[in-house]
């Protein structure tokens, strides 16, 4: 073997320094990258060989080499941000994402995202954000994720009214008025009146307003009448009460317990050429000696709408919202964990893709296991300059000190030949 395998093992030494230094080289290049995950590089000894000697066989080592280079998933800090489609991961869940017309999935930190033109949640370059779409009820649709998009990026079609609620306190003290004299253009004719909007098949608002008459002791009727398109005003008929326990609760039940009265108001003509719908009122009321007043009031139905804006919120549902006061849950972000990690591919643009080493991914919405989502938050590179500096330094000595091994075996070979003079 000689002095020479000494040399070889000078080289193997540089070879393997440099490729660490290349390690930390781009962990430090990527100090600033979005969900950056920093690696380290593990050496090991080469095969020693065997040599004689007086106690029998012993080895001599022939050199180092690069054992594996790992990534370090720790957890990054958290940058606040002002984009309501940024968000970090905190725990060991990645994004998933797809490119256009490829099914191969891939994993990211990285959560900076944004719509591109056909209303697609996508990262920078362009790959689409897998999520669990809802349907019209607000419900997830089970299945498999598929890409987060946004089709209504323009007008939404309003919503019909079938059910309106109304809170109020009517008040005990008011006179008794006759039934069947109530004149709606004549307040003097009815106790109390309330208003709110409500809206035909097409999302069109229109006006309708209930009347409260106090006819007895604990006893009142209501009524109702309603805005038509062009301005004219249908009234409804017939008799509607409402019974009251001498504690103000309505009820009517002879047992006296309190419960809210339903009524109906049947079908509307709203004369533009709309569905006909009856809309369902619910009386949540009371008697008390107070002012008649409405406590709150609500309907089932809206207009139509513009998009006027789209965030995440802290479960990772993507939420739009239109100028008519709509919010639509569109779909809730995925995120996968593997069993090791270190054995997922990197693919470049802060990327991963599971290998067999990673074993198959666990996906799922977010949670305690999967890892919890912070909104207006990106998740800064886990490389610690510090630390990398004093790897650095030492990769740098570990270097100097096999270029000195080559130099001085040089030195050796030289008086070797030199012995011939």
């Amino acid at each position: 073997m000689g002095i020479s395998s000494a040399l070889y093992s000078g080289v193997s030494g540089l070879k393997t320094n440099g490729q660490a230094m290349s390690v930390i080289g781009n962990n430090l290049a990527n100090t600033n990258t979005i969900g950056f995950k920093g690696s380290r590089t593990a050496f090991s000894d080469l095969l020693s060989s065997s040599i004689s000697s007086s106690s029998g066989i012993s080895q001599v080592g022939r050199g180092v080499g690069v054992s594996t280079v790992d990534n370090v998933f720790s957890q990054g800090t958290f940058e606040s941000t002002e984009s309501n489609l940024d968000v970090a991961i905190e725990g060991d869940g990645f994004f998933m994402l797809k490119e256009v017309g490829d099914q191969t999935p891939y994993y990211s930190r990285a959560g900076s995202f944004r719509f591109d033109d056909d209303g697609y949640l996508v990262t920078p370059e362009g790959l689409r954000v897998q999520g669990k779409d809802f349907d019209a009820d607000g419900t997830v649709i089970a299945g498999d994720p598929g890409d987060i998009q946004i089709a209504d990026t323009g007008l939404i079609g309003g919503s019909v009214t079938n059910a309106l609620t109304l809170n109020t306190n009517l008040d005990s003290s008011e006179a008794i008025l006759p039934l069947g004299g109530l004149v709606i253009t004549d307040p003097n004719t009815f106790n109390y009146s309330s208003s709110i909007q409500v809206f035909d098949t097409l999302g069109g608002p229109h006006l309708l307003t209930t009347y409260f008459l106090k006819t007895a002791a604990n006893t009142w009727n209501w009524a109702w009448s309603a805005e038509q398109e062009g301005g004219a005003i249908i009234q409804g008929t017939g008799s509607n009460t409402l019974n009251f326990t001498p504690d103000g609760i309505l009820t009517n039940d002879a047992l006296n317990p309190p419960l809210d009265t339903i009524g109906n108001i049947p079908a509307l003509d709203w004369n533009n050429s709309t569905t006909s719908t009856p809309i369902e009122i619910t009386f949540d009321t009371t008697q008390f000696n107070s002012a008649s007043t409405v406590i709150s009031q609500e309907q089932d139905g809206f207009g139509a709408g513009d998009l006027t804006g789209v965030n995440i919120d802290p479960e990772g549902i993507v939420v739009a919202s239109y100028s008519n006061g709509e919010q639509i849950n569109i779909s809730q972000l995925v995120l996968s964990k593997f069993v090791n990690p270190n054995g997922l591919s990197k693919a470049g643009s802060n990327l991963y893709a599971a290998t067999t080493s990673s074993g198959p991914p666990r996906t799922g919405i977010p949670g305690p296991e999967l890892g919890k989502i912070f909104t207006n938050s990106l998740e800064q590179s886990n490389v610690d300059m510090a630390d990398e500096f004093v790897k650095m330094i030492t990769i740098q000595r570990g270097f100097q000190a096999n270029s000195k091994i080559i130099t001085t075996v040089d030195e050796l070979l030289g008086e070797l030949i030199n012995l011939k003079r």
